[in-house]
């Protein structure tokens, strides 16, 4: 039986993965920032063919580089091409990684084209008798099609694949795959960049190939064709046309050293795979494979503590493990099922959780001369107050771990563990298991399973402080993080009052705005359609209405997104009306309706803070996102449903004005954007009237301004041309123009820049002001990509950061400034670097002075912090 030889074009491939998911680009990262949207592509679409083609032999082929036997013989070829954006060129490498875990050859030849390897290998097996598939992205391979070859071309991304045959290039095109070169030839290639006849388009070319057969057939009786400006456009270009023709030749006696020997496949080597989707934080990937081999969990020591007993507790000697065991994430209303407390030599497992009552035990715990060690301290105090235990953590290893390094944030304590070298706990996941299939188990395994979560806690402990202090991180830790989770807590049991009548009564609103919105939209179509059915959508615009279609989807519909419809804003009034629809729709059904199922049986809204997420010690929020709360447009609206809790109460809020630029002209020293601050200018205007070369501020217009702006918080997140060009609508050269006329009108800048990469190379880390630390492994790497990336992390690292650190900070002296004062307000929110607070209307003044004093003095910079305070009735009025 003959083999299956199944030919990848590499480039191609990543190519078509990375543009498939472009609108998602910034959600397929993995923990250190590396994007991975080609990656996930890729191995999507390698899962699908290695099930489906079963080969026995795979090669996938990549180009060694831009110079090629091609450019010598033009110069210009693939000339036209722009620059690989950085956020594809950082995956190549991790792609080919990716490919030795499947035990897939890959392959790239200096001075060759990846299409010339394909189609060499194909020459080799069909000339041992073997079937081969060639998948690519690109229709010049459809050439190589024979009876022995099919070409599979990817449609709309990468899983769709149309596949060209003989027969398929015959019914398609009315040629054969050997006459697609002689097409070629006669029309060109703007792609690739070669001229080909001028004014000769694809018909006319098949026309001509399919009257001659052959360009050289074509030009040996050049003279039967009539006169016309055709037939002068072939004599003039004739050597355009064979020179064409011959670059578009794909060649079959490439010296490849890849023998069909070389590329057997005999599948998988799951563990490198495993390593290598958990580096990559591809879950689903990951799921696919399985997860790592199960072992048996290791025997504690434990006692289950009762009334009998609970004296042999209050002998426990400090420092003392402790935690409350809860199944579920939102420790706001799960089930606390049991505890556990111990030290080195003893501990205490119980799912009594009347004994917390016991007066004197009671007492014990909340003693701070306890020094509890907990993990994950705000979950703690949180479930302790639900029990009217006020505990206060010494040391919660959950955040030691994080600062140590902040890409391991695996909020498991047996995940943590292992990678600190401790091996005897197993994760929650694996004795409880996942989501909707979580279960305690029988209670000796369960209890098993708590007695090594003590131990572990109190094993690690005096190495991670010991690292924390290496680090410089002890102040840190003790000073911010830890008085900060504590600060959070009591913000996320306050919550905040929300009006579900405004809500509702917006809601009503909404839907009488969306009845109107759709009835325009059915006028402007001429009919009654669904507008949720993208398909609908796609059929009502580009047949009915006759609109140009800029791109189809993977299932061979035409796309709506949003990126499309923005395109196609001046066609047709229907557009614009959609995108309204659209927009107020969706603020209904997340923000209107979502937070009405948020709403909690007090009334207020209770986001939990993950304090352990981010690289850049930045909060995230979530059930819900109140950090996502629309802060304009429509959408803002929203904010009137979030109320005080009394009469005669107001909402304030406090926030940062552009932190990270003044962080940014503190740490690089740029005295023109230090003037600018210390001067109170517009500093986005500032910006613009550099980059478009204009002497006053005046003749700055709202575009300017917002492009400026754009590139003013691009440089600080290291945003590339590509990225800035494709945020604000420019080309790429603009962008770059945009980047150099910044650089220009503040050097220090890049020089800052330069010197944090120096920095990082050297000592592998860069740190924000308090020294918070975040290490990049990838510095000195050999590969350009990675380090490229790296290079990227070290300049904005500690710029996001010690603008985390500063509004971290203003929190912690908050809590205790109005504990000191005596004053009835309260912090309710941090949303980036906004802080929201509630508190009596007599209140205001005081308030204001006091948060203009704590906030402004956060930290001394060479700029002044500046905070800008509003209040009114609701978050809305009040900002």
């Amino acid at each position: 039986m003959a083999d299956t030889v199944l030919l990848i074009d590499g480039n191609s491939i990543a190519f078509r993965a990375f543009f498939a998911t472009i609108n998602s680009l910034d959600r397929f990262t993995n923990h250190a920032g590396v994007h991975t949207n080609a990656i996930f592509g890729f191995n999507n679409m390698l899962d699908i063919l290695l099930k489906q083609v079963e080969p026995s032999k795979v090669l996938v082929a990549f180009d060694a580089g831009k110079t090629t036997f091609r450019t010598e013989k033009y110069g210009d070829y693939k000339g036209g091409r722009q620059k690989t954006a950085s956020e594809l060129l950082e995956q190549m490498p991790l792609i080919k990684q990716m490919l030795d875990g499947y035990g897939i050859e890959h392959y790239e030849l200096k001075n060759w084209e990846a299409d010339d390897i394909i189609g060499t290998m194909a020459k080799q097996a069909e000339a041992a008798g073997d079937d081969v598939i060639v998948v690519t992205g690109d229709r010049d391979l459809t050439q190589l099609a024979t009876e022995k070859t099919t070409v599979a071309v990817t449609v709309h991304g990468v899983q769709e694949l149309e596949e060209y045959t003989p027969k398929y290039v015959e019914e398609k095109l009315g040629i054969t795959p050997n006459q697609i070169i002689d097409m070629k030839g006669l029309m060109g290639d703007t792609s690739d960049n070669y001229p080909g006849v001028q004014k000769v388009g694809e018909k006319t070319a098949i026309k001509l190939v399919k009257q001659f057969g052959s360009i050289e057939n074509l030009y040996d009786n050049i003279d039967t064709l009539k006169t016309s400006k055709m037939k002068e456009h072939l004599i003039e270009d004739k050597d355009k046309a064979i020179m064409s023709k011959d670059l578009a030749t794909i060649r079959r006696n490439a010296p490849v050293e890849k023998s069909l020997d070389d590329i057997g496949y005999s599948g998988p080597n799951v563990e490198v795979l495993r390593d290598f989707f958990t580096d990559m934080g591809m879950k689903g990937a990951l799921a696919k494979i399985g997860g790592a081999e199960e072992k048996p969990a290791p025997k504690a020591k434990w006692s289950v503590l009762s009334a009998a007993n609970i004296g042999d507790a209050l002998k426990l000697k400090s420092p003392v493990a402790f935690g409350l065991e809860m199944l579920d994430d939102n420790y706001h209303n799960a089930a606390i099922s049991a505890f556990y407390v111990g030290d080195a030599d003893q501990t205490f497992v119980s799912a009594d959780l009347s004994l917390l009552d016991d007066l004197e035990f009671h007492m014990w715990l909340e003693d701070p001369a306890r020094e509890l060690t907990v993990f994950d301290a705000k979950r703690m105090i949180v479930a302790a107050a639900r029990l009217q235990l006020n505990i206060r953590p010494a040391c919660d290893e959950l955040l030691a771990s994080y600062l140590l390094d902040p890409d391991d944030n695996s909020a498991d304590l047996g995940t943590m563990a292992r990678r600190r070298s401790y091996l005897e706990l197993p994760s929650d996941a694996e004795v409880y298991g996942k989501g909707a299939k979580r279960k305690q188990p029988e209670d000796d395994v369960f209890y098993n399973h708590l007695a090594l979560k003590s131990q572990a806690l109190l094993k690690l402990r005096a190495g991670l402080l010991t690292d924390l202090e290496k680090q410089g991180e002890t102040d840190l830790f003790t000073n911010l993080e830890m008085p900060l989770a504590g600060v959070l807590a009591k913000m996320e049991m306050r919550g905040i009052k929300l009006e579900p009548d405004t809500l509702a009564e917006m809601g009503k609103n909404f839907e009488g705005s969306l009845a109107v919105m759709e009835q325009d939209i059915y006028r402007e179509a001429g009919h009654e359609f669904n507008i949720n059915s993208p398909k609908q959508l796609g059929t009502v615009l580009f047949e009915d209405l006759g609109l140009p279609a800029v791109k189809k989807t993977k299932t061979g519909n035409y796309s709506t997104n949003v990126e499309v419809l923005e395109q196609l804003q001046s066609a047709h009034p229907i557009v614009k009306d959609i995108l309204s629809w659209r927009e107020l729709s969706k603020i209904q059904s997340t923000y209107v309706n979502g937070l009405q199922k948020a709403l909690q049986p007090d009334g207020r809204i209770h986001t939990r803070y993950l304090q352990t997420l981010t690289q850049t010690g930045r909060l995230s929020s979530i059930d819900p996102n109140m950090q996502n709360i629309p802060a304009r447009g429509t959408g803002k609206q929203v904010r009137k449903a979030f109320v005080p809790s009394h009469k005669d109460w107001i909402i304030y809020s406090s926030d940062y004005s552009q932190i990270e630029l003044r962080v940014l002209a503190h740490i690089s020293g740029d005295e023109n954007m230090r003037e600018a601050f210390r001067e109170g200018r517009d500093i986005h205007a500032n910006t613009a009237m550099k980059i478009f070369n204009l002497k006053s501020p005046d003749e700055v217009t709202p575009d300017m301004r917002r492009q400026a702006k754009a590139t003013n918080f691009g440089i600080v997140y290291g945003i590339s041309d590509f990225g800035l060009a494709r945020n604000i609508g420019i080309t790429r050269t603009q962008a770059k123009q945009f980047i150099e006329g910044y650089f220009n009108q503040y050097p220090k800048v890049h020089e800052y820049m330069d010197k944090m990469v120096e920095v990082a190379k050297k000592q592998g880390y860069v740190e924000t002001i308090l020294h918070r630390r975040r290490y990049l492994h990838d510095i000195n790497s050999r590969n350009f990509n990675l380090r490229s990336f790296a290079e990227r992390t070290a300049m904005n690292t500690p710029i996001q950061g010690s603008a985390a650190d500063i509004i971290k900070i203003a929190m912690v002296r908050m809590d205790k400034a109005l504990k000191d004062a005596k004053l009835q307000a309260r912090m309710l929110l941090q949303v980036h670097d906004e802080l929201i607070f509630e508190a009596p209307a007599s209140e205001l003044e005081e308030l204001k002075k006091l948060t203009a004093s704590v906030m402004d003095s956060a930290i001394k910079l060479a700029v002044p912090l500046k905070v800008d305070s509003h209040a009114g009735d609701n978050w809305f009025d009040a900002k």
